[in-house]
């Protein structure tokens, strides 16, 4: 969430699935309530791109979640890469309580840890880099506020390690999302790949610092189908938005 009023949340539930709304009907999380611990909506799957790109047993081994929505990312990486440390910032406190009450948020531990804060300013006091850091953070109109910044990105780019990695939700207008994607391809010398789907409002930027990624098609398919093996997970459609942007070359995923 950004910094604001209180958020007025509600929850709705159709076909097995369990939505979260922050005064408006825009979903601001999901879970399929017989599977909490996938990634029920498909942009939460496009956001763990770094994953099939650079994932391994020891990277990342710390995460900066920025906007803990229902929770479904927190879960997903508490889960699967369980001696990560994560770190989950939300600002407003009911909506770490609902994602425990009604999403299955698991309890604090050595390697979860949430800090009800403004994702802004707790990055800004942060001496540690984070291998990866995920930015999913609005408020019930789409408003991200001071978390699409050109001030905010160049932060994130200063937190990260020597191979780090960001993943950033975006939402709202096409030419806002692409005013906020020139200012992240600024902070990051225009290492950046963006993925959008058609008919939905989101869309998902993933940057990088460090060794330039190239990855062969095959290669990146084979780890979406051994990650998706490992989860149950489909990530087979992510990994084709992502091919999507070299197509036209026949070349390797560059990043």
């Amino acid at each position: 969430m950004t910094r604001g009023a209180q958020p007025v949340w509600s929850i709705s539930e159709q076909e097995g699935v369990r939505y979260l709304h922050f005064g408006s009907p825009l979903v601001q999380g999901a879970m399929r309530i017989a599977r909490p611990y996938a990634l029920e909506l498909e942009y939460t799957r496009d956001m763990m791109l770094p994953l099939l790109l650079r994932g391994s047993a020891r990277w990342p081994s710390s995460v900066l979640q920025v906007g803990l929505g229902s929770g479904s990312i927190t879960k997903f990486l508490h889960r699967y890469r369980p001696e990560a440390r994560l770190v989950v910032v939300e600002l407003h406190e009911d909506v770490v309580d609902i994602a425990r009450n009604y999403f299955k948020l698991p309890e604090e531990g050595p390697k979860l840890r949430i800090e009800l804060a403004e994702g802004f300013d707790y990055l800004a006091r942060q001496r540690k880099p984070f291998d990866w850091i995920i930015v999913d953070g609005f408020d019930g109109d789409g408003h991200a506020g001071a978390l699409d910044s050109a001030s905010f990105y160049h932060s994130v780019r200063a937190h990260l390690t020597e191979q780090g990695m960001l993943s950033v939700n975006l939402v709202g207008k096409r030419v806002n999302q692409r005013a906020a994607r020139d200012r992240i391809s600024n902070a990051f010398e225009e290492r950046l790949v963006s993925m959008e789907r058609d008919g939905d409002g989101n869309s998902i930027v993933v940057a990088a610092v460090g060794d330039r990624i190239e990855c062969p098609a095959a290669k990146l398919r084979t780890n979406g189908a051994a990650l998706q093996k490992e989860t149950h997970v489909e990530f087979a459609s992510t990994v084709e938005r992502a091919l999507g942007k070299v197509a036209m070359s026949g070349g390797p995923f560059r990043l």
